[in-house]
């Protein structure tokens, strides 16, 4: 952190000169009742979610223990588990406890410190929390370890400025990052429609050649031929690709089938669709397509998605596909001039919605690594240099980060004082 140019008022100093952490109390499960207007929520490391913590599925217990309360706004932190260092607000209205290896993140001093500086305080040294638990089997950090982590701290004006920057910034990536995810689904409702139009004829209506035969009987235009057993100890992990009912299982130097070819998930994934380029093998929890007339296969292919395979299933065990069904359903096939262009058209609409959902994609990776950069910045004083230039009187002498710990450290000698 000395490579760090301090900003005036600031100050090197650790976690445990502003903060504190407070340890859970073991419950036992046999004090466990249910939740009722007398009893008192537990949280526990499973209800902390990474943002939030909520008493919406904890365990309840009747007695009260003194000195492990949770109040609303709280910042608590798991300190054991596969999940050591998930942190979460707690946003229950009701009064909870503090379960062992629990932590509860507390201000040192209330007058001299701000909850939700805090709380993006630990967001940012979250990953240095990580680090220092992983010393041993069972990842495990303890609250002394937290408080030896060392930070820039701001004066206590300046806290407020950084949190609520923090929380407009961040929230403006969230909006954005929303909206980002929103697209995948609108370009699969895009893709399903343009396969819609195809087979329904809307897609080429403009096309000289458009004209097609209504009523068809699928078992009359191909054959679902069964795949073949191929258990995993006989597959030789190299070669064709071996198939199973929802894509590509495995390699095997032998072929069944010469490709290219369509795959139709007969048991398990009954109903799915997969093309497959090269030559492979279908297992026998599959067909795959023969034709029986001339006909364009990856045609077939797009046809074979819209014609609700999978809501076939008659079977009580093992969901399943039986291809005499399949073989009922009537379609419209077009001319093969027609089908070929149906395929162009398809494919320079989708080529369109894959190049969309890889921009997309390349946007989310960005906008991911966006709240840590943002924080990052927060905590080098860059957010509020040109606030820190305009109130120089708000971060220095009786204002600055060294004063404040000063104020801090006379408030707890104080209060343990009183307490002795």
């Amino acid at each position: 952190m000395s490579d760090i140019l301090l900003p005036e008022g600031w100050l090197y100093t650790i976690i445990g000169r502003y903060l504190y952490i407070k340890n859970g109390f073991s419950f036992k499960s046999k004090d466990y009742v249910e939740s009722s207007e007398d009893s008192h929520p537990v949280i526990r490391i499973s209800d902390i979610d990474g943002e939030y913590a909520s008493d919406s599925n904890a365990v309840h217990v009747i007695n009260k223990v003194d000195g492990f309360d949770i109040e609303n706004g709280d910042l608590l932190i798991a300190m054991s588990g596969a999940t050591t260092g998930k942190i979460g607000v707690y946003k229950g209205m009701k009064i909870a406890y503090q379960n062992q290896r629990v932590g509860n993140i507390k201000l040192l001093s209330e007058k001299f410190g701000n909850h939700l500086f805090r709380n993006y305080l630990i967001l940012f040294i979250k990953d240095k929390i990580l680090k220092a638990s992983y010393g041993g089997a069972q990842p495990n950090i303890s609250g002394n370890t937290i408080e030896k982590i060392s930070i820039l701290l701001p004066p206590l004006f300046e806290q407020k400025i950084i949190a609520e920057k923090l929380d407009l910034l961040l929230a403006e990536v969230q909006e954005t990052k929303s909206h980002l995810e929103q697209i995948p689904e609108l370009l699969k409702q895009f893709r399903q429609s343009v396969l819609s139009d195809a087979v329904s004829g809307k897609l080429t209506k403009d096309c000289a050649y458009h004209s097609r035969s209504n009523n068809i009987i699928l078992g009359n235009v191909l054959e679902l031929a069964y795949g073949k057993s191929l258990p995993a100890k006989s597959r030789s992990g190299d070669g064709y690709p071996v198939y199973g009912s929802n894509g590509e299982i495995g390699k095997h130097k032998q072929k069944l089938v010469n490709g290219p070819f369509i795959i139709v998930g007969r048991k398990g994934s009954y109903g799915e669709i997969t093309w497959s380029d090269s030559s492979g093998w279908p297992i026998d929890t599959t067909y795959y397509v023969v034709l029986k007339i001339k006909s364009n296969l990856k045609f077939i292919f797009y046809l074979l998605q819209t014609l609700g395979l999978n809501q076939l299933n008659r079977s009580t065990a093992i969901p399943g596909l039986n291809r005499e069904d399949a073989y009922k359903l009537k379609i419209n096939l077009p001319s093969i001039q027609e089908q070929n262009e149906i395929v162009r058209r398809i494919e320079q609409l989708f080529a369109y919605a894959d190049k969309i959902e890889q921009q997309v994609n390349t946007a989310l990776e960005k906008v991911n690594h966006l709240p840590q950069s943002i924080l990052a910045k927060a905590f080098r004083g860059e957010l509020t240099a040109q606030w820190r230039a305009k109130n120089p009187d708000l971060i220095t002498g009786e204002n600055s980060a060294a004063s404040l710990l000063e104020k801090i450290q006379i408030e707890r000698a104080q209060h343990n004082k009183k307490n002795k």
